[in-house]
């Protein structure tokens, strides 16, 4: 017998004519009503290999590429922005100018207003643009301006620092344009998956710390120059993003991804039997049921934002100057990069295995609670600084601060997002975790412009 591919929309306006036999009430402004296509499977396909997870997994680390490779960067922006009428060939590790200084608040603020205004409207694309158009456009883009920074490293911008400066923005802000929709859509799809692939996302993002802190650990260890260690860093996240498009590639060639999307090849006979139901996304409702989660994602990223990694980069070692490597160059990326992301990671994986607590209110009052991480920060070792007082002058104090922040902004964040789609029906999850995403986004906005002024008050 013959067969049809059902390659409905998910989420699709049903034309007048359709229901011109049904009775309609009138719905809300911001609703959309789909159709329930999904074909009645005796069993669900299985993910061969654990293949899908491992993809989700790259996929959750390439969606903050952009934001782990140039926050890491930070020995490549040193030497960039360093003073040249003082030295062309190396930088000071004792006395900062004003860019060195404020690089990495003006890094978090070009990546996380862009970030949300695409979040945001990415709800919209999906009803207009395909999900494969969506995330392979992306990630080419995204290569594109990667392989145009590469070019910058060999690139000599001594002379027009204030230049370089602006053009190194624009790319951010271009390159997490681009990771926003990627982002938005592997957040949307994968909430139609089971928790297990929603932290694989979300655990392959703070993989993606530890991965571009262990890059940028492995091109400083080699002794080349500040240059050719960045050229060697950004090669490796140049061939990231191509084995991710490859590997996006093979998993919508599988049975078990084309299951959960609702492409899946039936008989005529089975499509032509099978009820279509109308089902009404409203989106107020959605927030209705899950406001307290995507405030509890807010505040989770707000707070964290706030002071990693603009404060936390300023933070030297109790040794530094002393001529000793640990101090004067690994410390940083060390111990604000890849201890950081060490314990963001842990806490995402206990999430997923404990996923408790449930309520709403109670993961609320425990972001909230993050707050105390803001001011014990900033009484660290940052330098330069004229207002607050050290008080944790010791390497192991700030270790202690730094890892039990990671560990519980890792955690708060994968259980929030585990939870959100439960509380909705099954037709509503893609569209409850994109707002989650939106949450997310606007903690990070709202985080990075408060980091701006955390560095002042220092």
């Amino acid at each position: 017998m013959a067969h049809s591919v059902n390659t409905t929309p998910l989420l699709q306006e049903v034309d007048s004519s359709d229901n011109d036999n049904e009775d309609v009430t009138e719905l809300p402004d911001d609703s959309v009503v789909i159709r329930d296509t999904k074909p009645l499977f005796k069993t669900e396909p299985k993910d061969k290999y654990y293949m899908a997870y491992m993809i989700f997994y790259l996929l959750g680390m390439v969606t903050l590429l952009p934001w782990n490779f140039f926050i890491t960067a930070d020995d490549y922006w040193l030497y960039k922005f360093r003073n040249v009428s003082n030295n062309l060939t190396s930088y000071s590790v004792t006395k900062r100018t004003p860019l060195q200084t404020s690089f990495t608040s003006y890094i978090s603020v070009a990546s996380a207003v862009p970030n949300l205004v695409f979040l945001i409207l990415n709800t919209a694309l999906t009803h207009r643009i395909s999900l494969h158009k969506r995330v392979i456009g992306s990630l080419i883009v995204m290569l594109g301006l990667f392989i145009m920074t590469l070019v910058f490293v060999t690139t000599n911008t001594d002379d027009w620092q204030n230049g370089f400066f602006v053009v190194t923005l624009t790319t951010i802000i271009l390159l997490n344009v681009c990771s926003a929709v990627l982002s938005g859509s592997i957040f949307g799809v994968v909430g139609r998956f089971c928790p297990t692939y929603i932290t694989a996302t979300l655990g392959g993002q703070a993989l993606g710390g530890i991965f571009a802190a262990l890059a940028e650990i492995a091109s400083l260890s080699i002794g080349a120059s500040s240059v050719h260690s960045a050229f060697v860093y950004f090669i490796i996240g140049n061939l990231t993003i191509i084995t991710s498009i490859v590997c996006y590639v093979v998993l919508t060639k599988t049975v078990f991804f084309k299951f959960h999307l609702y492409e899946k090849t039936i008989t005529q006979n089975e499509f032509e039997t099978e009820l279509l139901r109308p089902r009404i996304i409203s989106h107020k409702m959605i927030l209705k049921k899950i406001w307290t989660h995507g405030l509890s994602m807010f505040m989770v990223f707000a707070i964290t934002l706030s002071v990693y990694p603009s404060v936390t980069v300023l933070v030297e070692s109790e040794g530094k100057g002393q001529g000793h490597r640990w101090n004067d160059v690994y410390f940083v990326p060390t111990i604000a990069y890849l201890l950081f992301s060490v314990g963001d990671y842990l806490g995402r994986i206990f999430a997923g295995r404990i996923q408790k607590p449930k309520k709403g209110y109670v993961l609320l009052i425990l972001s909230t609670a993050r707050f105390v991480f803001i001011p014990l920060m900033m009484l660290c070792n940052a330098q330069p600084r004229s207002h607050w007082g050290v008080v944790f002058d010791r390497d192991y104090q700030y270790i202690v601060i730094l890892f039990m922040c990671a560990i519980s902004n890792g955690y708060l964040a994968n259980i929030t997002a585990i939870c959100a789609p439960r509380v909705v029906e099954c037709h509503e999850k893609e569209t409850a975790s994109s707002m989650m995403t939106v949450f997310m986004g606007v903690g990070l906005a709202l985080g990075s412009g408060i980091s701006l002024y955390m560095v002042k008050l220092l």
